[in-house]
């Protein structure tokens, strides 16, 4: 699937700068959107690879934690300009954004939160649930696809909703028992082999969560630059669903269980995400600033978005059999509708938070009808909410 670098040279890596770069400072509206952009860019207009190339790419990195748009623009850069590729395409999409939210935090953390900020924010963090909701609403139907799935996802929304099970564990526990579902109505030649290795596999996902969660846990009330580092290294090592799940983890970890931060601070760094452009993990970035200034933004950053380049670096041979085996594909099914599952739950979390008068009711339902009726682009809609939270806090009364 990884075909050999087309060149290293200067004038191919030029192209990986310059192409991230501004992909990094324009690219609004979220994974999704992000792809969509890649593709027209690197088939369509410089036809760097083919069409079908790109398709076994999105695949690939589906497979693997971690946000797929980053992920897409690490690969990209490898094929086009090799090693020094991998490394810049991925750091070129995830600089600026770094860097605006870095300055967009300093000014949160100077002026006490800023109430102008705060007055955008106001309209932006219902935005940001409509925003959810949407994605909710169309990928459910494809990641609950069968009778199986479904009964997964609904006992992913219990234990995480209700017995406050551990999110990384309820994602691997559901790939692990589709998965096992999926090889144990097949016919009994070869399947005992990848069922192993599916357990195998998933007891190493588990087995890592609990031990970066202890280096994570050097105190679970003072927060410090190698309990932020390890915490989101582990995060970007096994999160599966995207951005949006990332605020499962969040708010079970850090608001929750360590008390890290509020709720409000939580629905903050995720309207930041939301309105800057480049990869919603950068969240981790805002976080990283109001727990630990300029030092733990950046080691927040490099934590969450490191396990995206290592993975990059040596899934490539590996990709090819893992999506020809149907029990790896049920596992990646249970993890996909367990993730969604998680997205329900810190939905009704934040929304509880978010939503708490009648003008906040009728912007959340005002954006949703926005987003899944009239298919108005996301980042608009945020620009939009930003303005509307400005005006309604300084209306009187």
């Amino acid at each position: 699937m990884v075909a050999e670098p087309h060149g290293t040279k200067r004038s191919n890596l030029g192209e990986v700068v310059i192409l991230f770069l501004r992909l990094g400072i324009t690219a609004f509206g979220g994974p999704a959107a992000h792809v969509a952009i890649m593709e027209d860019e690197v088939v369509r207009r410089r036809r760097w690879i083919t069409q079908e190339k790109f398709l076994d790419l999105l695949g690939a990195v589906n497979l693997i934690p971690g946000q797929n748009s980053t992920e897409m623009a690490i690969y990209l850069g490898y094929l086009r300009a090799g090693w020094l590729g991998l490394v810049l395409g991925g750091m070129c999409f995830i600089l600026p954004a770094m860097l605006m939210v870095i300055g967009i935090a300093w000014a949160y953390v100077r002026y006490g939160g800023l109430p102008q900020f705060q007055a955008s924010l106001y309209g932006v963090k219902l935005v940001v649930i409509a925003v959810i909701l949407q994605a909710l609403w169309g990928l459910g139907p494809r990641a609950a696809k069968t009778k199986v799935l479904a009964v997964i996802g609904l006992l992913a929304v219990v234990a995480a909703g209700y017995i406050a099970v551990d999110a990384i564990a309820v994602i691997v526990v559901g790939g692990a028992v589709a998965g096992l579902v999926r090889g144990w109505t097949r016919e009994r030649v070869n399947r005992s082999k990848p069922i192993f290795v599916m357990l195998v596999i998933a007891g190493g996902i588990l087995a890592f969560s609990h031990f970066a969660t202890l280096l994570g846990n050097i105190t679970e009330v003072h927060t410090g630059l190698q309990p932020l580092f390890f915490y989101f290294l582990k995060i970007g090592s096994i999160l599966y669903g995207g951005g949006y799940v990332l605020f499962a983890f969040l708010q079970s970890d850090l608001v929750a269980r360590w008390h890290w931060l509020t709720s409000a601070q939580l629905l903050d760094a995720t309207a930041v995400g939301q309105v800057t452009p480049g990869p919603l993990f950068t969240t981790a970035t805002f976080i990283g600033y109001v727990l630990g200034g300029v030092p733990g933004a950046l080691v927040a950053t490099v934590g969450i978005f490191l396990p995206s380049f290592v993975l990059i670096a040596i899934s490539g041979p590996l990709i090819p059999r893992l999506r020809r085996s149907p029990i790896a594909g049920a596992f990646l099914d249970g993890v996909n509708v367990a993730s969604l599952a998680l997205m329900a739950v810190v939905t009704w979390q934040l929304g509880r938070a978010a939503i708490f008068d009648v003008t906040t009711v009728l912007l959340a339902i005002l954006s949703a009808i926005l987003l899944m009726r009239l298919r108005i682009n996301s980042t608009w809609l945020v620009l939009g909410g930003a303005v509307v939270g400005m005006i309604v806090q300084m209306v009187p009364g």
